[in-house]
């Protein structure tokens, strides 16, 4: 059984006895918010020490306020009483602390999403990262039918001149927001990272590391998926779009492997989800035993490597999917 296969085996597993806990928070959202899993629970390849990250995003309740956004369905008691549902039920089941003593479990209504869309206000607020993980890397913990309602509006305002350009819509709008999420990624590494000591500079490789497999395959592999839609159709509706989404990362690049249409860059789809394999056994560890192997010069060294050549062949599927396409030149330039 491969490492991948497992992991994915564990987190449906786990991901069916949170929702069976989770009968409270069900009531409580109850055709009113929805809660997704992002990070490695939403990859579909989270480990006994993963932590799970959530997001809480409401309906709108029609109340524009004096920013013109909308409100959530879901009442400010009521988002109390839901936290403190996943709060508990996470502690239950022994499943790490929610990180930034829970700072980053956050309330959106979908107009957050929406109407903060292509503004400076979308960086601040931090519904930019929030809206690009649910199309990116999520799965619906609560409340999965206005978990698709969420992602019908969300789509909606991405394809929004869907319409009038149908016969050869290219995803620019998305396709930006997602490469602006990888170089965001990039920069709050290099600013967070501490350089000393050498604990701390394992530390800081070992974010590396993850940046230049996880976090590069949660954007590329979309890119990679709609950038092939693109050459196969010359457009990419809507539900092009859910589709790619209803995909984790890897099994993206399993679609694209496993396509006739693309059988040149097969060789180079097999060798990224080998490779990733391989990542996903190295940090399958505790992170004192992790710290450990990143603070030996060699083997960091060997991770390092890796993680270029994985980058690598990032880009030469990227030229092998794309062929000089439109839309490969919008990614490019």
């Amino acid at each position: 059984m491969s490492e991948l296969f497992d992991r994915r085996s564990q987190t449906q597993e786990r991901l069916r006895v949170l929702q069976d806990k989770l009968r409270s928070a069900e009531e409580i959202s109850a055709d009113k918010a929805c809660v997704y899993a992002t990070g490695s629970f939403g990859r579909g390849e989270a480990s006994k020490h993963s932590n799970l990250d959530l997001f809480i995003v409401g309906k709108r309740n029609g109340k524009p306020g004096p920013d013109g956004k909308e409100g959530s369905l879901l009442k400010r008691l009521d988002e109390i009483l839901l936290k403190a549902d996943l709060i508990q039920v996470t502690r239950d089941l022994g499943i790490p602390e929610f990180s930034g003593d829970g700072r980053y479990l956050v309330h959106y209504s979908v107009h957050d999403f929406t109407k903060t869309l292509g503004t400076p206000e979308d960086d601040v607020t931090n519904t930019f990262t929030a809206r690009l993980l649910l199309l990116l890397e999520s799965c619906p913990l609560v409340e999965q039918a206005v978990y698709e309602e969420v992602l019908d509006e969300v789509i909606a305002a991405y394809w929004r001149d869907y319409e009038d350009r149908k016969t050869g819509f290219m995803p620019a709008f998305l396709a930006n927001d997602v490469l602006r999420l990888w170089r965001t990624f990039c920069v709050n590494y290099e600013a967070r990272t501490e350089r000393v000591p050498e604990q701390e500079k394992a530390k800081g490789k070992i974010k590396n590391y993850k940046l230049k497999h996880s976090r590069l395959l949660t954007c590329y592999s979309a890119l990679l998926y709609l950038l092939a839609v693109f050459g196969k159709k010359g457009t990419v509706s809507p539900t092009d779009a859910l589709e790619m989404i209803r995909l984790t990362p890897t099994q993206r690049l399993e679609w694209l492997r496993d396509s006739r249409d693309f059988s040149a860059a097969r060789p180079t789809i097999t060798n990224l989800l080998d490779q990733y394999e391989h990542f996903l056994v190295a940090t399958n560890v505790p992170e004192n035993d992790l710290i450990t192997k990143f603070m030996d010069r060699k083997l960091s060294h060997d991770y390092m490597e890796a993680a270029y050549q994985f980058g690598d062949f990032v880009f030469e599927a990227l030229n092998r999917i794309g062929n000089g396409n439109r839309f490969h030149r919008l990614l490019v330039v």
